[in-house]
């Protein structure tokens, strides 16, 4: 005969073997990011002048976006999906990244616009 199945006990609020590891980048994530190239235009608040790239990733919240030029931190610009003539008010939240294809900028939606993409994110989980 098998002796009995002991199941660990642990003290009621302290945290089980395997749950204290910390985070991954894409599990503290708002939002899942999803590689797909867009045609947008970004209209800088105040200017008259327009720049277009295209999208680098997308995601619920955002994107991050290929141009020519880099866009300084703290910008206030409206974003327009060329494709669906969508337009959404942003800021870019971070200083941009230089790369091989221009300047990546990061842009973050001022208000919820889950549509704007034309994409279905599923909801995250963490």
């Amino acid at each position: 005969m098998k002796p009995p199945v002991t199941t660990r006990q642990y003290a009621p609020n302290s945290a089980k073997p395997g749950l204290t590891r910390p985070l991954t980048s894409e599990e503290r994530r708002r939002a899942q990011r999803v590689l797909l190239r867009v045609p947008v235009r970004l209209k800088i608040a105040g200017k008259t002048q327009t720049i277009e790239g295209a999208t680098h990733t997308v995601s619920a919240t955002g994107a991050l976006v290929v141009l020519t030029e880099a866009i300084p931190q703290g910008t206030k610009i409206t974003i327009e999906n060329i494709t669906t003539q969508k337009t959404v008010e942003a800021q870019i939240p971070r200083p941009p990244q230089f790369s091989s294809e221009g300047s990546l900028v990061p842009i973050e939606f001022t208000s919820s616009a889950p549509n704007f993409w034309n994409v279905f994110f599923p909801p995250v989980i963490n």
